[in-house]
């Protein structure tokens, strides 16, 4: 699929991740964490294909919400294709933060990446994305729950019938 594919098709991507802390945010180990989340959020932000990603009310980001654990810390965002997404991830000031992901993080041994297939202009929840994770966990990649390891297409989700429908499309 081309860039653009997920967009021409009406579809966009959803990213959730879950990552346990080492040590807690305020402590001295986790400084240079903490010190990179305003760069790279900046730069998730004006990255080509990027389309939304979940901040608290009143706060930058999302780092406060814990709803898989008080350990345990969150990014969730749309982009127009997985290449998008890939590139932010992969060729981007994000990666010397994934370069460091063991000072700061435990090793997950199951999943905690998982992507999936929305209608553009749609705002996923936080309780949708954690039922992806337990999906992807639990039955393994799919068109409804997938990883970058095992992805699906815009085209093979909607042929599946695995495009997450639900809430009214909201503006992001």
């Amino acid at each position: 699929m081309t860039a653009h594919e997920g967009a021409r098709a009406g579809l966009h991507l959803a990213q959730f991740n879950v990552a346990t802390l080492r040590h807690p945010l305020d402590d001295p180990r986790t400084a240079d964490f903490v010190a990179l989340l305003d760069p790279v959020n900046a730069a998730a932000d004006g990255a080509p294909g990027f389309v939304w990603r979940l901040v608290e009310e009143g706060q930058a980001d999302a780092t406060r919400m814990r709803p898989a654990g008080d350990d345990v810390i969150i990014t969730f965002s749309v982009w127009e294709s997985q290449e998008a997404l890939w590139d932010f991830v992969y060729r981007s000031t994000h990666l010397a933060a994934m370069r460091r992901r063991r000072d700061w993080f435990e090793r997950h041994a199951e999943a905690h990446v998982v992507l999936w297939w929305i209608p553009a202009g749609r705002v996923p929840t936080v309780e949708e994305a954690m039922e992806r994770l337990r999906l992807v966990r639990e039955e393994g990649p799919s068109p409804r729950a997938f990883t970058f390891a095992a992805a699906y297409t815009a085209e093979e989700a909607a042929a599946a019938g695995a495009v997450a429908e639900g809430a009214e499309p909201a503006a992001l």
